[in-house]
């Protein structure tokens, strides 16, 4: 019998049933059982561990109580490894447009982690019935020249989820964002069998309370899922060296060739073609600022690193 992992914790895993014209429906059982499963001890001497997301097959053990064994592991298209989740096809981005205002630094680490991981994100911008500057549109054009998908959305009125709800249609969708932003609350519009706690923000620091305390995967409906993951407040890079940190801002890509020097890390070199673009006004501000400061970072982080070599700044 065949399936996927919808959650998994301290040892247990549960297997969802696939939805209707998901994967190979023979050797599916019934769409929307769950089984809780164990996995068998191969898996550990082929140093093999399932993850959220797996498709599996597993043999039934206790089909009243839907207790079962995972006897085997599907073959994995993708494998995230921060939220660790298998068979990921997009990532859902989630900021507020108000309270906490977008911290955009931080949202551009999220798109980075996730371009490093292979998967393309969306940017989901909430609390729209809060914006009363139109912020939110900005935002959105900023993100959509660089080749971002964008929408915004209030999951407060349920605006814009109908809109949202068919960009995860026959797709798993990480969600990520950090605490606050409304993230349960978008989920518990998108779907009904599962409810998520949701927390108020706190006046003090106008960050969110975690609520997720695991990672879940929630089906929606043909095919489609969303994992929702616990909040993160910052956020490495995964060993990411500085001069290809340039090839994860996209909009620069065109602007490169006409810079002077082929190794430009356009920050100090003259002649910079980025840099000429940012004055022409065709690459954002604010965008660039974030890059030079990841820049520093990860000049920083190299010069700590033992046997690390800073090549010379032309």
């Amino acid at each position: 019998m065949r399936g996927r992992i919808i959650k998994g914790i301290a040892g247990s895993y549960y297997v969802r049933g696939w939805e209707k014209g998901e994967g190979n429906a023979a050797g599916a059982f019934p769409s929307g059982h769950v089984y809780e499963c164990k996995a068998k001890g191969v898996f550990r001497k082929e140093k093999l561990r399932p993850l959220v997301g797996d498709e599996v097959e597993i043999d039934v053990l206790d089909q009243e109580k839907k207790l079962g064994n995972i006897r085997k592991l599907l073959p994995r298209h993708s494998e995230l490894i921060r939220p660790a989740v298998a068979n990921v096809d997009q990532a859902l981005v989630i900021f507020s447009i108000a309270q906490p205002k977008p911290g955009f630094n931080l949202l551009d680490r999220f798109l980075i982690m996730m371009r490093q991981q292979g998967i393309e994100s969306i940017i989901c911008l909430n609390k729209a019935d809060l914006d009363q500057e139109g912020e939110g549109e900005r935002y959105c054009r900023i993100y959509a020249a660089c080749g971002y998908r964008t929408l915004e959305v209030s999951a407060r009125q349920a605006q814009g989820i109908d809109s949202l709800r068919a960009m995860l249609e026959g797709k798993v969708t990480v969600v990520a964002g950090p605490s606050g932003v409304g993230k349960s609350s978008i989920i518990n519009c998108l779907q009904s069998d599962i409810v998520m706690e949701t927390g108020e923000i706190s006046t003090k620091i106008q960050r969110g309370k975690h609520t997720t305390r695991h990672s879940e995967l929630i089906a929606l409906g043909d095919g489609a899922y969303i994992l929702d993951t616990p909040g993160f407040s910052s956020l490495g890079l995964f060993d990411l060296d500085k001069r290809a940190l340039a090839g994860y801002y996209p909009e620069f890509a065109e602007h490169v060739k006409s810079c002077r020097y082929g190794d430009c890390t356009h920050v100090s070199e003259p002649d910079c073609g980025v840099k000429a673009a940012l004055e022409a006004g065709d690459i954002s501000r604010m965008r660039y600022g974030n890059y030079c400061l990841l820049f520093d970072e990860l000049s920083r982080t190299e010069s700590r690193s033992p046997g690390s070599r800073q090549r010379p700044t032309i």
